[in-house]
């Protein structure tokens, strides 16, 4: 079995804390099987040797390693993003492929966490196989993931009843409300707001940094794109228009019988939790991709489930208990990021942005 590790410093976080212990200057990362380039310093900031060997020092204790590669993705000199690539003789894990950080994360995540702690870095693990190096099809929430905005909470803003709004919301983390029934009644809040309330919401919202480019880089690898929303279905499909994306599904907003105001209810099966994850099952299958070559990006608990059943599901600056059940976790400045996770390097990534970087051909987006 192989496994790969991406490690992230925490200098490229959303959340950077405090540095893990300092290091003395010394060469970059190498292996017995790769040469990550010339001798150079390293500045606190970046991923050291010591911090490679420390995490192969912790594989030993649950790995009979055969052998190991070590890859700097980013920068050879000075490299914020490594990938460490293990081969084990005996694993607790060989019969799991999914998901199977999250799993490794269940039987030592109190050693996982002390590293991540230690050294400053974040640790994403997967199993190494064509389908990790090959995804065809990338799931992605819209509220604070794609975009920075939660959509409701816009809506009640412009409405004068956000206060209310965030206190069912807060009902609903706290777990005295489903998502249904809180999703309902944050709807109802919102009778009478003027229907052109969406049109006027396109010009506040703000893309998350990177979203853009990874769905670029995405699409010119030949991926599938779909947005899965618990928000409403105006704005997933404006944004899936503006990105190129394949997929678009969200709750539906009833108009009155005028089309002038909304009021307050909704129409159609609720996108819950277990819709999204369903929604997940049902693209792969009509695009014929495997589970294993899907990636879903979310940041909430609404979002865990859909990541339970792809090869890689990635809580994207997410909630802390979101973060604590995922199967992977990243807190970076910026989605393009995950890149990295999929084993690309930064002049790959640099490639595959330059122009042309895509045909404006391009799907249209689908609502089925």
């Amino acid at each position: 079995m192989r496994l790969v590790t991406i490690l992230f410093h925490n200098s490229r976080s959303a959340y950077p804390h405090a540095s893990g212990p300092s290091t003395t200057p010394s060469t970059p990362p190498s292996s017995n099987s790769s040469n990550c380039g010339e001798s150079s310093y390293f500045s606190e900031s970046s991923i050291s040797e010591e911090c490679c060997s420390a995490f192969l020092e912790l594989a030993k204790s649950s790995w009979v390693l055969r052998n190991h590669t070590i890859r700097p993705l980013d920068n050879p000199h000075h490299p914020t993003v490594v990938e460490i690539t293990v081969e084990s003789a005996q694993y607790i894990f060989d019969a799991h492929r999914n998901n199977l950080g999250a799993k490794i994360r269940r039987y030592r995540g109190d050693v996982v966490s002390k590293f991540e702690h230690d050294w400053n870095v974040q640790v994403v693990m997967q199993q190494d196989s064509v389908m990790r190096r090959y995804k065809r099809l990338a799931v992605f929430d819209m509220d604070s993931t794609l975009i920075q905005e939660e959509a409701i909470d816009e809506i009640a803003r412009k409405a004068g009843v956000e206060a209310e709004v965030s206190e069912i919301t807060a009902r609903a983390m706290n777990g005295e409300l489903d998502f249904a029934t809180s999703l309902r009644q944050r709807c109802s809040l919102l009778r009478g707001v003027p229907s052109t309330v969406f049109e006027e919401l396109r010009d506040t919202i703000t893309l998350s940094p990177g979203a853009r480019e990874l769905v670029r880089a995405l699409k010119r690898l030949g991926y599938k794109t779909a947005v899965l929303s618990g928000g409403f279905i105006p704005l997933t499909s404006w944004l899936a228009q503006e990105l190129g994306l394949n997929y678009a599904h969200a709750n539906h907003l009833v108009v009155s019988a005028d089309g002038q105001t909304l009021t307050g209810e909704l129409q159609g099966e609720i996108v819950n939790a277990e819709k999204k994850r369903d929604l997940v099952r049902q693209i792969a299958e009509r695009e014929g991709i495997p589970l294993d070559q899907v990636m879903v990006v979310g940041d909430g608990a609404n979002d865990l489930l859909m990541m339970s059943v792809a090869g890689l599901g990635v809580a994207f600056n997410a909630k802390q208990k979101v973060q604590l059940e995922a199967p992977a976790r990243l807190n970076s400045n910026s989605l393009l990021d995950i890149l990295y996770l999929l084993g690309l390097t930064k002049e790959e990534q640099e490639e595959l942005l330059r122009e042309p970087y895509y045909s404006a051909g391009c799907q249209e987006s689908s609502t089925w």
